[in-house]
């Protein structure tokens, strides 16, 4: 996969961010006192030459392209009435000037591995550029048609269920190890196939019960929260999820009765289906640019660990 294409890096920036710079600048520029004053070298053959035909400046030898100073001259135009004159079109070059400095000045620095943020910022820009035209590009039916017809069990509606909950409570304070005991012994119990009912007496009330009914997942998560019925949902029927700590106790939930839910037809979920289809897309191309990264790369891993 070819790398990142450098004519995308200044399509986002607006008059706002421009005139913005000149604040961020005085920050960064007291910030780079602390660590001297950025290298020049006037004299190498890069930084006196002239800029390239197809730059408006260049900055110690980096060129600026006229199409990178066109997009910022046509994003400060829709904002006015009347044309950009000589003054202001000045100001826009100094003002890209000025970011090639700072951008060069934070990469001496060190900003890139230091910083989270600006690090963060830099692999998230990267997987973008990466993934877009994968990601981007629209499927063809009958691509649509085959993802679909490999994988609708993905668009299947949501199953139901029928579980029983049994609960342990533990109140503030309480030393937790007790009602974890109780809860094991529960779930043993229930393993062991003895009924549900004699076993639940062993357990505390719930502050709301969970009803002997058929149930959608997102009703299943109003009443015993997301991470126990994440347990739950897991499960197939007769099988007996290990107790799970909620904010007020152990649950101990067994499921009796599941289905799978309906696969709509393609016609109802081909957005859906189309989406899926780009996101995959997407990730397939993001391994493939980290997996060409990699086999180019000297990587040394550690034997010992931590």
């Amino acid at each position: 996969m070819p790398p990142p294409a450098d004519g995308k890096a200044g399509a986002g920036r607006t008059p706002t961010a421009l005139l913005a710079l000149g604040t961020l600048i005085g920050l960064i520029l007291a910030a780079t006192s602390l660590f001297g004053s950025p290298r020049r070298s006037a004299s190498s053959p890069a930084a006196s030459a002239p800029p390239a035909a197809d730059a408006v400046a260049s900055v110690n030898g980096v060129p600026l392209s006229r199409a990178e100073f066109v997009r910022a001259l046509e994003a400060m135009g829709r904002d006015r009435r009347e044309p950009v004159g000589p003054d202001e079109r000045r100001r826009i070059l100094d003002r890209l000037v000025d970011e090639e400095l700072l951008l060069q000045r934070g990469i001496e620095l060190g900003l890139v591995r230091r910083d989270a943020k600006v690090r963060n910022d830099l692999v998230a820009a990267v997987i973008e550029t990466a993934v877009g035209d994968a990601s981007s590009s629209e499927p063809s039916s009958e691509e649509v048609a085959a993802f679909y017809r490999d994988n609708a069990w993905f668009f299947a509606a949501p199953g139901r269920m029928r579980a029983r909950d049994v609960f342990v409570k533990v109140s503030p304070g309480d030393d937790e190890t007790a009602a974890r005991r109780r809860a094991d012994e529960i779930a043993a119990r229930l393993r062991e196939g003895e009924d549900p009912a004699a076993v639940a007496r062993a357990g505390d009330e719930p502050s709301a019960p969970l009803p002997d009914a058929m149930l959608p997942p997102a009703k299943l998560v109003e009443y015993l929260g997301p991470t126990v019925s994440r347990g739950a949902l897991a499960l197939s029927p007769g099988q007996v999820a290990d107790p799970a700590r909620a904010s007020d106790g152990f649950h101990v939930v067994l499921v009796v009765e599941r289905d799978q839910g309906d696969v709509p037809p393609l016609d109802e979920v081909e957005s859906l289906v189309r989406s899926e289809v780009r996101r995959r897309r997407g990730e397939q191309s993001l391994r493939t640019y980290v997996d060409g990264l990699r086999a180019k790369a000297d990587v040394r891993v550690a034997g010992d660990l931590p």
